[in-house]
């Protein structure tokens, strides 16, 4: 039996969304475009990079930090996540943010501009041996979370305890899941049965799911993995793209390109690119969903 769909609570305004032409070009064109942000993006970042390359071949770009704290290019180099990579550019270590979430309060009102470049689908995975085959909705989703139900049997699985694993706080995807499934409740108390994952990161997790685990990533992150299973929500499968475009599915959100309050020409010009016919192309590449 398919479970009612949870109501879908009214919109909350996104606070400072803006257009391209809105980005203020006052400041002068760096030597080295320097870039920060979400984990989940990784892959859509590198490819638009590498076609920004193309376009600009002037100005190199960075994705990320390496061990000693500098934003550079390389093997050891890596993303902070949405949340520490847009205090990076709220601190001007860096010159433009992926964040895979809106802005908190304190972050609009330190003026950060956001613009969606693409669309994204949370979806909620559990191990391939479990024995759970059915479907959850947003409220079962928020009372796992909550640590209101604690067994398998409660949802129609197997009598076993739920181990819950919740992401990072630097994960944007934490933050969404937080405002849109928890509708800003908290989180149940790490313990014997619920683990934060210390690094914002997914195949690690994905590895410990087991037979009773489950964990909440995105579709791009989860497609393609043979460890585990993507569940329903409300009798809907994230992997039906059509689902995602109309909006059917119900945990959807858009991801977006942070910029600071005076910006210059070349971070709009990558702003441009990633909005452009080709740059959606990489979208779809990458495994979001395009916006136009």
């Amino acid at each position: 039996m398919i479970p009612t769909p949870s109501p879908t609570p009214a919109p909350t305004p996104i606070p400072n969304i803006v257009t391209i032409d809105s980005i203020d070009t006052s400041q002068p064109n760096p030597q080295v475009l320097t870039m920060d942000g979400s984990v989940t993006m990784v892959k859509m970042i590198k490819l638009l990079r590498n076609g920004y390359a193309q376009v600009n071949p002037n100005i190199p770009t960075t994705y990320g930090f390496d061990v000693n704290g500098e934003p550079k290019d390389g093997e050891d180099v890596r993303p902070t996540g949405s949340a520490s990579g847009l205090k990076n550019l709220i601190d001007g270590k860096v010159l433009m943010v992926a964040t895979s979430r809106p802005l908190k309060p304190e972050e609009a009102k330190a003026e950060v501009k956001i613009i969606p470049i693409a669309r994204d689908a949370i979806t909620i995975v559990i191990g391939k041996d479990n024995p759970f085959q059915g479907s959850l909705t947003k409220a079962q989703l928020r009372d796992i979370y909550t640590g209101k139900i604690t067994n398998w049997s409660e949802v129609g699985g197997a009598n076993l305890p739920i181990k819950v694993y919740n992401r990072s706080p630097d994960s944007g995807t934490r933050g969404f899941f937080q405002d849109d499934v928890l509708l800003a409740a908290k989180f149940a108390p790490d313990g014997e049965n619920f683990k934060t994952w210390e690094r914002d990161e997914t195949t690690a997790v994905l590895r410990v799911l087991g037979n009773d685990g489950i964990y909440y990533t995105t579709v791009s992150q989860a497609e393609h993995q043979n460890m585990i299973r993507i569940v329903p929500i409300d009798g809907i499968n994230p992997e039906n793209k059509k689902a995602i475009l109309d909006r059917t599915y119900p945990m959807i959100r858009d991801v977006y390109l942070a910029v600071p309050k005076q910006s210059s020409p070349a971070v709009k010009q990558f702003v441009e690119f990633a909005l452009s016919p080709e740059g959606q192309r990489i979208v779809e590449q990458a495994e979001f969903i395009r916006l136009k």
